[in-house]
């Protein structure tokens, strides 16, 4: 039975992609990168194992232990970590932070690559197991966008695209054809919450692919907390770019979207 390995971050997602692995027949040996990573992994690989994302070396030491070659990294980490000081990485990880010409994502997240690639084990694309979560083209709720919110959606898709381009985030937050917030280092809640606040309700937000995503990681993720952050600030409406974003616990993403008249398009 061919083994791989599960880097797992923040919420639902490392869980599905360990659930269609467990059913296609592999093995899966998952490292909870943080303390938040889902409980729940645990119950479906033949082992999770708890170590610090900053602990390079002791992650590839873990998989190498168990004979994994073929990795899959899933779930949030923002690299806000590595400012705010709540992780302390090891040697190997700061040698290789200090060595970087810049630390945009893709830059760290192809750090975590070579390394791995070094050490004789390929980081395999993040949808190969979970593509069926990627909605096709057309509107997912059952609410319709009204005029103003498609005109604000392919505003506001045009401006993710661009943001991603320069690798600086995936999210943008509009109203009226206006930029109410670009997503950075914060992440695509606090970038929903900041821009619904300025737009004083019926905020669209729009999350894209970059032009030159690597799916090998960093894949555009919705989920219930997206739609949840959307409620709590008003938000109306949420466009996402089809066959290229994962939508998580669809049920319940639709569910939440009803129980506030929220639209969601895939575009």
């Amino acid at each position: 039975m061919e083994r791989i390995g599960l880097l797992a971050g923040v919420g639902k997602l490392p869980v599905e992609c360990a659930r269609a692995a467990k059913v296609l027949g592999y093995e899966v040996y998952a490292v909870a990168l943080l303390s938040e990573t889902d409980p729940e992994l645990s119950e479906c690989t033949v082992e999770c194992r708890s170590i610090s994302v900053a602990h390079l070396d002791e992650i590839i030491g873990y998989l190498k232990e168990k004979q994994v070659t073929k990795v899959t990294m899933l779930g949030k980490v923002t690299k806000e970590l590595l400012f705010a000081g709540s992780v302390q990485p090891d040697a190997r990880m700061l040698k290789l932070i200090m060595e970087l010409p810049d630390r945009s994502d893709d830059t760290i997240m192809m750090m975590f690559v070579r390394e791995l690639a070094k050490e004789g084990m390929q980081a395999f694309d993040q949808t190969a197991l979970i593509r069926k979560l990627m909605p096709r083209r057309g509107t997912i709720s059952k609410r319709e966008p009204t005029e103003a919110e498609r005109k604000d959606m392919e505003f506001g898709i045009r401006m993710a695209r661009e943001l991603g381009r320069l690798d600086v985030g995936q999210t943008v937050v509009v109203k009226n054809v206006a930029v109410m917030a670009l997503e950075a280092i914060e992440g695509t809640d606090a970038c929903i919450r900041r821009g619904g606040e300025l737009a004083h309700g019926g905020a669209v937000v729009c999350k894209t692919a970059k032009p030159q995503q690597d799916n090998r990681f960093d894949v555009p993720t919705v989920g219930p907390q997206t739609i949840e952050t959307m409620i709590e600030v008003g938000a109306k409406a949420l466009a996402i770019e089809a066959d290229k974003t994962l939508l998580v616990e669809r049920d319940r993403v639709i569910e939440l979207a009803e129980s506030s008249d929220i639209a969601i398009v895939a575009m």
